[in-house]
């Protein structure tokens, strides 16, 4: 249904207006009681599925990626859709606009969207504020900088970020990786990283201990165009900063091998979909072979199918992640997914 007479209708209008459209349309299902309905057609629980990873309990390993509910809007109806956890985010200090408009273009010969919104976000304040309400999905928290803030004064911002989200979300992810911030990238290279990462444990100790919890995972999320060298630094850096994991990968700036029209292809900003399932499965069998399995993978990037997600599951990745997949295949991938891991759980038991 969703493929044949939604997804058309859908693509019909501005990628960023119908994001804002599905989200006032969701919350108004859930608010009329369309709930349990939706929860039944697409949740899908079973214990097989369970995965214990990171010092916890995923009720299943198919989460939603950052980008899709930046300010923790509709975090809870979300997983109604059959999602094992949902990442906010990316999260900044302070609210922002992100780029100018218009910064989302469909390439639909490609299955693949190119975004520069530039961390659009209301503020992490107002998504603490939404995360206080009871709830039973784990969340990550996807945090930046603002686009403001220079460089040597990043540190500050992600610790800020760190702190305030500290005793509502699950784990933490630190996106030093999106094309769509200035300079942004710059904080991948070695010694700001090893930095950045070293201060966040800490601070991470201390906000546990002050607060009576566990200490939260805090994962980096690495961008597909990484060289090997690079790559090999990343494996390095999370042996010496004690970092938890990796999320592999953010959107890509290569343009290699599209269909598209120049006039979309050829749009500045993160290209996600189809195009990306390739290298971002060899970024993750990369970092697992390199590090012999020694931190979690999430992997994201071009999953449109069950096969795709389990190509990166043998790959190494522990958990996958969805965005673009699920804006073009619909809910019904996650449930795909899953049930593709319980015939196959259920095929290894035979």
């Amino acid at each position: 249904m969703y493929k044949k007479l939604i997804r058309p209708l859908l693509f019909r209008f501005d990628p960023e207006k119908v994001h804002h459209w599905s989200f006032k349309t969701i919350g108004l299902l859930y608010r009329f009681g369309f709930g349990p309905l939706i929860r039944m057609r697409f949740l899908q629980r079973d214990k097989r599925l369970e995965t214990k990873v990171l010092g916890l309990t995923f009720p299943n390993p198919v989460g939603l990626a950052a980008g899709f509910d930046k300010d923790a809007r509709l975090f809870r109806e979300l997983a109604g859709f059959g999602f094992g956890f949902i990442e906010i985010g990316t999260l900044t200090p302070r609210p922002q606009e992100g780029n100018p408009k218009k910064r989302l273009f469909r390439l639909k010969a490609d299955q693949a969207i190119i975004n520069r919104m530039g961390f659009n976000n209301q503020g992490v304040d107002i998504a603490v504020d939404r995360l206080k309400v009871p709830h039973d999905v784990l969340v990550g928290g996807n945090i930046g900088k603002n686009k403001t803030t220079p460089n040597d004064q990043a540190v500050e911002d992600y610790l800020y970020c760190l702190k305030e989200l500290y005793p509502y979300v699950d784990y933490f992810v630190v996106n030093v990786s999106s094309p769509n911030t200035p300079g942004l990238r710059e904080l991948q290279d070695k010694a700001p990283l090893t930095e950045l990462l070293s201060m966040l444990k800490k601070a991470g100790k201390l906000h546990a201990a002050s607060h009576d919890t566990r200490e939260k995972p805090i994962l980096l999320k690495i961008a597909p165009d990484l060289n090997e060298t690079q790559l090999l630094d990343i494996v390095e850096i999370i042996e010496d900063t004690g970092t938890d994991g990796v999320i592999a990968t953010n959107t890509t700036i290569s343009r290699e091998g599209l269909r598209s029209e120049p006039s979309l292809s050829g749009e500045t900003g993160g290209l996600s979909g189809k195009p990306l399932a390739g290298r971002s499965t060899e970024v993750i069998r990369f970092l697992h072979q390199k590090s012999n399995g020694a931190f979690p993978i999430i992997g994201v990037g071009g999953i449109h199918s069950a096969e795709d997600a389990l190509e990166k599951l043998d790959a190494g990745a522990s958990l996958v992640q969805l965005w673009t997949g699920f804006v073009y295949e619909g809910p019904a991938l996650i449930k795909q997914i899953n049930t593709a891991l319980l015939k196959r759980n259920l095929s290894l038991d035979t």
